[in-house]
């Protein structure tokens, strides 16, 4: 496919990225690698020299030598082949390099300053010819291979983690992004899933577009960017913007209508339909003492919530010890609606005092108020890094569609 998007004289490498240590496998070697296949558009592309840390192995064998401050160097020549008749081939030192059928590699002024600084070896040995010192730090690094090894995947309690299936560590997307292309240049994920690339994109200085189909991705994006970058101005496509597109979602797509809806109140949907016992979504929220509890939501779309759906989902509150719950709906609730929510609690809570069961409309969605709800917690963090979820703003340095 990509031979016919972009020629196969485009095709430029296949690169490995090794993204787990280990994987067990009947009668097969253990997949543990993702490829990565670099085409360019044309003949004429964009490549920036990009160098890695040198290995551990490397710096042990190599750089054996360690000043009084435990600062570790290697020696280096500071000749060439060949002699020269300019400043570089002058007798420095007493040291006649010329005899020698060689040249400096720096001018004896630039030696002298290297002397003073601390930065040459001088044998014990009378008359013996000096080092350069060089140390790890002087080096540029090794320039990029076609296995990249030194990436390591997220854990399971990488702070960087979304919960997102598929989501690669940002510094993997930073390397790619950072050798073909330049700041201000424009990077288009068409599958961005929890926007790992865009966000790359973003901090590397570029302009970037996200596509993804689902709005739980759009969401996640949307919530991701805002909180990375406070204050980011960028312009999201294709949600909804108004009560009637919400209402056409609601009726096109119950699942996505669901997604959506759950973002907009700061909580997470899920992911698989069916079997959810009226639970459509969860919102972390902050209790006393710092902890964190699960709140639910029941999305009620394509159908006018009535009392005993209310009374179905205090029940699984109670079975599932949750303290609070929250429909989402389309249509005004009824005066039976809104009395059997009335008579669940008020919770107390060192943040005030919160009715246990709420309905939110989609005009209120929209246009407000929004629930009242203790301190959210941003649903991309994870449950330990304790923080309140920031409020949303518009503006226009990227895309999602």
């Amino acid at each position: 496919m990509l031979d016919a998007v972009f020629g196969a004289e485009n095709f430029r490498n296949e690169i490995i990225w090794k993204r787990t240590s280990a994987h067990s496998s009947a009668k097969r070697y253990g997949p543990v690698h993702d490829t990565i296949l670099f085409y360019s558009k044309g003949s004429e592309y964009v490549w920036n020299k990009t160098y890695t840390p040198h290995d551990a192995a490397y710096l042990d064998t190599f750089f054996d030598q360690e000043d009084a401050d435990g600062r570790r160097w290697k020696r280096m020549d500071l000749t060439g082949a060949g002699t020269r008749n300019g400043e570089t081939g002058q007798i420095w030192r007493g040291i006649d390099v010329t005899a020698k059928g060689r040249h400096w590699a720096y001018p004896p002024s630039k030696l002298e300053e290297l002397d003073a600084a601390g930065r040459l070896h001088w044998p014990a040995k009378e008359g013996g010819m000096p080092r350069l010192k060089q140390y790890p730090e002087d080096l540029p690094g090794v320039p990029l291979q076609d296995i990249i090894g030194d990436i390591k995947p997220m854990h399971n309690l990488a702070q960087e983690r979304l919960g997102y299936p598929t989501q690669k560590p940002r510094a993997l997307l930073e390397r790619i992004i950072a050798a073909s292309s330049n700041p201000g240049d424009v990077v288009l994920d068409p599958f961005c899933g929890c926007g790992t690339a865009v966000d790359a994109a973003h901090k590397l200085g570029r302009q970037w577009i996200g596509i993804d189909v689902t709005h739980i991705a759009i969401g996640m994006i949307e919530t991701r960017m805002r909180e990375g970058y406070p204050g980011i101005e960028f312009e999201t496509h294709g949600v909804p913007k108004d009560i009637d597109s919400a209402l056409r979602l609601a009726t096109d797509d119950k699942h996505q209508f669901q997604q959506w809806a759950c973002w907009q109140v700061g909580g997470y949907p899920r992911e698989k339909k069916g079997g959810d016992k009226g639970v459509d979504g969860w919102f972390n929220y902050l209790v006393e003492g710092g902890k964190i509890e699960t709140g639910v939501i029941s999305v009620k779309g394509g159908e006018n919530l009535n009392p005993g759906m209310v009374r179905d989902l205090g029940r699984v509150m109670e079975r599932d010890r949750h303290r609070f719950g929250l429909f989402i709906t389309a249509a005004m609730p009824t005066k039976g609606v809104r009395d059997e929510i009335a008579s669940h609690p008020l919770i107390e809570t060192e943040f005030g005092r919160f009715p246990a069961m709420q309905v939110v409309t989609i005009a209120e969605l929209i246009h407000g108020p929004k629930p009242k709800l203790p301190p959210l917690i941003s649903p991309v963090k994870k449950a330990s890094r304790v923080e309140t979820r920031v409020s949303h703003q518009k503006g226009s340095q990227g895309e999602l569609l």
